[in-house]
């Protein structure tokens, strides 16, 4: 699925392939977070290219609109949600960092990120954009979003615990359930 987003701040492109082998090819203009974006690519096998160009040179607008337009392929790419599994779950840990990650794919939007993250910035990263990913991820990926620290105090190694877990938890949701191939996870019958 490929989404093109243009507006006075930013022009984003993504292209997103959900079966593929996580290939990556991010960049945009932001070295950390491009860093997490490929730890997404890698760790949900999504094959992922992103490119940004910034109007503004404003990061908080481009991690906006990077998770508008990723969570809009996401869902374009998921179709009717016939046969996913629909819900994942991971905890995952990165040295002393500890991070569990839940996604429901329901068509219900809500995000929730419960971290205790000290550092206002992260190498060319401010912290405070972090819930407001996800938020735009999730109203744009029509899903509900749970991520919460277990433990941890290393920025860098939370942040990247958060994406690598997320990762992990959207590639279980996505993947397909084999004895329900032809259902829709949903007794309403829709998503």
């Amino acid at each position: 699925c490929e989404k093109a987003r243009k507006t006075a701040e930013t022009e984003v492109f993504v292209k997103i392939n959900l079966d593929g082998d996580g290939i990556y090819n991010i960049n945009t203009g932001i070295k950390f977070f491009n860093h997490m974006l490929e730890q997404f690519a890698h760790h949900s096998s999504f094959d992922v290219e992103i490119n940004v160009i910034s109007k503004d040179n404003d990061n908080h607008h481009i991690v906006e609109d990077v998770a508008i337009t990723l969570g809009t392929a996401i869902n374009e790419a998921l179709g009717n949600k016939k046969g996913i599994k629909r819900y994942g779950e991971k905890i995952l840990p990165m040295d002393e960092a500890l991070v569990l990650s839940v996604v429901d794919i329901s068509g219900r939007i809500f995000s929730k990120v419960t971290a205790d993250i000290k550092d206002e910035k992260t190498s060319d990263f401010e912290t405070v954009i972090l819930p407001h990913f996800f938020s735009s991820f999730a109203q744009n990926a029509l899903m509900t979003i749970h991520i919460k620290m277990l433990d941890g105090y290393d920025t860098h190694h939370i942040i990247e615990a958060i994406f690598k877990s997320f990762a992990q938890a959207l590639k279980i949701a996505v993947s397909i359930d084999e004895k329900n191939i032809n259902k829709i996870p949903s007794t309403k019958g829709v998503l």
